[in-house]
């Protein structure tokens, strides 16, 4: 299993021909995937026996837990205090990153049919390995699941402790991993995919290869894995090691890059490689998830690939190489967001040529549809946001359009609802920590209409609709780390929120819960493209119109008519003449007419005849 990690590695380093200069297309499956992202800490606790512990979230010299913290009340007020919030000194924000509510594996399991009911059929998980924090992207171990996501927290470490982490051939299986394996076949069996997140550019301080050069400073077999820029004098009483952590951030110290002919600052993109000792573990590393024992078909359906730009394309070049060796159909998609927050999004056009990612988190298309339907300070017309879609999928090649991740809220943006409620600038003072006028309450009648016009839109064009955990429900939330709150399921009941946060302008409070509206809005949207192939596979085409938004997607004889009208006033559109359309939303059918769209309302029309 390992031998070919070995024998690709040496021909990288060889600097022979590498294998990623072939162009592939996508796999096939993404072409009708829906998604839905998870944030495994916050989704679900499915088994209270294996709770978070101090013991196994503090941080030598980073993060200290207080003595008398405990595990947080799913269902209370988010911006209440536990007692020990309160003598913990840290303001509400800081505060937040010390909370753990016990979300796990177990709990995503339990909620494959709720899924499977909504409609979805692919899940991106957040990071699950192995690490101190609620978010997992300071990874202490690669090959491992989280001890605290699986059944026995204790038996794993043990377990772990027996190992040799930079020795592929002693890796053992974990009962966290096993439940893993076991959530990847009972999401299968529903005909589920499944994709994890990982990050190649940097790991915790706890990740076993930095805790070695901590404790073995310059002797460590390990010191060429990270930027050191200062090694401790033993001889005098302060410790001067010193290393470069990713954005200057102490908890994540960045692994090497080497063989760099540019950089996000000097060009673009980056070109550049990681440390061959690392990526052969890496290598590693994704081999034991794509093909657990040997056996693709038990392992992951691909990857999210965090801060991707980060990382050099020839690293990226050779790695979807490798993926692709053991899984032809796994997917691939990177995260590449901000050229200069918060103006400028990144062109994604480098990494989308066929020997890179599959697809990106495409944001980039979100932005201007949030200025065109909801209420903002940035308002354009139906005509700008035509054009601005028309330039953003002007870039992306067009095998690789349906197949992009269509990206509107996730761990690090403004739930949907909250994003169309206030009228900041898109990602910019989105928390009542940088705006105390940020409104975090329950979104108005208004809000609501507006995100439902943006979700028609959202289903019916290009790309791959994403969802962004408990947006069905009908959550709202600030930016990270406020759209991180547990999930409002059903069968729960939550305590009323403090409508004006923290900053305590009055003592009202929302009823929050699970939305059962906005739950069939979304899986009513979700049927309707699942059902129409020119949702999926159809060329977009944009009508001009004096005031309405409107375009069709064609597949063969098939047409799909979708007008969206964000105005404040009603609109009439003709439709073609000759024509016969049903709405798909309601089965009303019409003949050959002008249609009258009230204020904020949308349609979504089948040609069913001449």
């Amino acid at each position: 299993m390992f031998k070919k990690i070995s024998i690709i590695v040496s021909i990288v380093i060889s600097c022979l021909q590498p294998f990623a200069q072939k162009i592939e297309n996508p796999p096939s499956w993404a072409d009708t995937a829906i998604w839905y992202q998870i944030f495994v800490e916050r989704f679900r606790n499915g088994d209270s026996n294996n709770d978070p512990t101090i013991k196994n979230m503090n941080i030598p010299g980073l993060m200290q837990y207080p003595q008398n913290w405990k595990l947080n009340n799913w269902t209370s007020d988010w911006y209440g205090r536990a007692e020990w919030e309160q003598k913990l000194g840290k303001g509400f924000q800081e505060t937040l990153a010390f909370r753990r509510y016990g979300g796990d594996l177990q709990g995503v399991i339990d909620q494959l049919p709720y899924l499977k009911k909504l409609g979805i059929n692919a899940i991106y998980l957040n990071p699950i390995n192995h690490a101190p924090s609620l978010h997992k992207y300071d990874a202490s171990s690669y090959h491992h699941i989280d001890v605290h996501f699986g059944p026995d927290p204790e038996g794993d470490l043990q377990i772990m402790a027996s190992e040799n982490p930079g020795d592929p051939s002693t890796w053992k299986w974990t009962k966290a991993d096993l439940l893993f394996l076991s959530l990847l076949e009972k999401a299968r069996a529903m005909s589920i995919r499944v994709i994890v997140d990982f990050s190649w550019n940097h790991t915790g301080t706890l990740f076993w290869a930095f805790q070695d050069v901590l404790k073995n400073q310059e002797q460590s077999k390990f010191k060429d894995w990270y930027d050191i820029l200062s090694w401790d004098n033993s001889a005098t009483p302060e410790n001067e090691f010193k290393y470069h952590g990713w954005l200057n951030i102490a908890s994540l110290p960045e692994l090497k890059k080497v063989n760099i002919q540019s950089t996000r600052k000097t060009g673009y993109p980056y070109i550049g490689d990681i440390h061959p000792e690392v990526k052969k573990h890496i290598f590693a590393a994704t081999e034991r998830w794509l093909a657990p024992n040997g056996d693709q078909s038990k392992g992951v359906d691909g990857f999210r690939l965090d801060v991707a730009d980060h990382i050099g394309t020839t690293f990226w070049k050779d790695y979807r190489s490798f993926v692709r060796s053991i899984n032809p159909q796994a997917y691939l998609i990177g995260e590449i967001w901000w050229a200069e927050w918060p103006d400028s999004l990144m062109d994604p056009a480098p990494y989308m040529q066929g020997d890179i990612f599959d697809a990106v988190m495409f944001y980039q298309t979100y932005r201007p549809a949030r200025y065109y339907f909801a209420k903002t300070d940035f308002p354009i017309s139906h005509k700008q946001f035509q054009e601005a879609l028309n330039y953003e999928w002007s870039r992306i090649p067009e095998r690789f359009r349906r197949n992009m991740m269509n990206v509107s809220s996730s761990h690090d943006a403004p739930r949907l609802l909250s994003d169309f409620y206030n009228p900041n600038k898109y990602k910019f003072q989105a928390t009542p920590n940088d705006n105390p006028n940020y409104k975090t309450g329950k979104p108005d009648a208004a809000t609501y209409q507006r995100v439902k016009l943006y979700l028609l839109h959202h289903f019916t064009t290009l790309g791959a609709p994403h969802i962004w955990n408990g947006e069905e429900m009908g959550m709202w939330g600030a930016d990270d780390p406020h759209g991180r709150k547990p999930l409002w399921w059903r069968d729960l009941n939550f305590e009323p929120e403090t409508r004006d946060n923290y900053t305590k302008k009055t003592n009202l409070k929302d009823t929050v819960g699970f939305n059962e509206a906005h739950f069939n809005y979304y899986q009513q949207l979700i049927q309707i493209r699942k059902s129409e192939k020119a949702l999926q596979y159809g060329q977009i085409e944009f009508k001009e119109h004096a005031s309405i938004f409107a375009y069709s997607r064609k597949l063969n004889e098939d047409e799909i008519l979708v007008l969206c009208n964000a105005n404040q006033i009603a609109e009439n559109y003709n439709l073609p003449k000759q024509s016969k359309w049903i709405n798909l939303m309601n089965n009303q059918v019409y003949d050959s007419a002008s249609i009258k769209l009230e204020p904020i309302t949308g349609l979504i029309l089948k040609r069913i005849g001449q």
